[in-house]
């Protein structure tokens, strides 16, 4: 059995981390439990997971609920332009959390995900595989392994909107280095699955 270990950040608040390992075979409807749960949201608002390549453009979408035609209006996928623009294309393929394994949509070593909580004021949250590796079960998976930093209390009562622009640089920023991690989770690197044998995987 394999378990992912993902870090979460949020480019509203310095340092803020969530690392969460879960299972491969779990799909995306735990995950988003996991996430809110861990990162001190309610977890009554709508939600969505975009699969994204290495740039951050967004190639497929994750839903809570089957929105039917209801999402064409906030068309994807968003991609970071030269200009700095956030902006949007259409015809994205469209999937449900509670149908959605995570090992069928995971293609890269460092897969980006992006998690977006409530569309109608909505936190984003950025999201790395960092890790995969071998578990004897999955017994308390999925859990939150390390966190830094909360949300403040008026982001818990109150949603503010999002910006219209959001600047690729700041998100370029991030380290995604795991190599020096100070945050130790008490594996050593022989545990964890390299390159060549990631596909193996899928096939399970």
């Amino acid at each position: 059995m394999y378990c992912y270990k993902f870090r979460v950040f949020f480019d509203e608040i310095e340092d803020f981390v969530r690392d969460i390992e879960i299972s491969s075979t779990d799909n995306f409807e735990s995950f988003h439990q996991i996430l809110y749960s861990s990162i001190g949201l309610q977890g009554n608002e709508l939600a969505s997971f975009s699969i994204c390549d290495t740039k951050w453009n967004k190639q497929k979408e994750i839903m809570l609920i089957d929105m039917g035609d209801e999402e064409t209006e906030i068309s994807e996928p968003a991609i970071y332009e030269e200009n700095d623009i956030y902006t949007t294309k259409s015809n994205l393929p469209k999937f449900v959390m509670k149908d959605a394994i995570l090992k069928d949509f995971i293609d890269n070593p460092h897969q980006y995900i992006i998690y977006e909580y409530d569309f109608m004021y909505p936190k984003i949250f950025f999201i790395e595989l960092l890790k995969t590796f071998k578990v004897e079960n999955a017994i308390d998976l999925p859990r939150c392994t390390y966190k830094e930093k909360e949300l403040p209390k008026e982001e818990k009562r109150v949603h503010h909107p999002m910006p219209e622009e959001l600047n690729k640089d700041d998100f370029g920023n991030l380290d995604f280095n795991d190599e020096d991690d100070e945050y130790d989770d008490g594996f050593d690197d022989e545990d964890f699955l390299d390159l060549e044998d990631f596909d193996e995987i899928k096939d399970l």
